[in-house]
């Protein structure tokens, strides 16, 4: 179930509230890998999977950064706003990755709206809270605060 709105201003009035959850998500090792390619972490405790079976996870981990990434689709799959011009990923707060996401396991993300404001020119400032869940497990792997610029 996703939250529907016509325009990035209609964020102004609504609050602090619960946007909704996103489907599970399962990050393959191959998406792990390719990630590690890509930025140059090839750390073994997220691409060497025999090396990790006797590491302190039990296996291989996703990249902290890689969970993070998942936000935007979170986002998206919650949140769907009709009509803007285009929206911008201003930053993140307050992330923390207090659990280990094992390769293969399932996350999702439950999405709220903490603030919005009105900027200059019409420009909507909204930050949002991303809690994540590891499915079967208490701790989560990620928790941050995402900022968007809707123009």
């Amino acid at each position: 179930m996703s939250t529907k709105l016509a325009t990035p201003q209609e964020l102004l009035s609504l609050g602090r509230v619960e946007l909704g959850t996103s489907s599970w998500v399962q990050i393959t090792q191959e998406q792990v890998n390719e990630f590690a390619d890509a930025t140059g972490d090839r750390q073994w405790i997220h691409t060497d999977t025999e090396r990790a079976k006797a590491g302190p996870f039990g296996g291989t981990i996703v990249h902290g950064y890689l969970t993070l990434a998942l936000a935007p689709a979170f986002l998206d799959e919650v949140l769907e706003i009709a009509s803007y011009d285009s929206v911008l990923n201003y930053g993140v707060n307050k992330v923390r990755f207090p659990a280990p996401l094992h390769v293969g396991a399932r996350v999702r993300g439950h999405v709220t709206l903490l603030s919005a404001k009105l900027r200059d020119k019409g420009t909507v400032e909204a930050t949002y809270g991303i809690k994540y869940e590891i499915e079967g497990k208490d701790r989560p792997p990620c928790a941050a605060e995402s900022v968007y610029l809707y123009q």
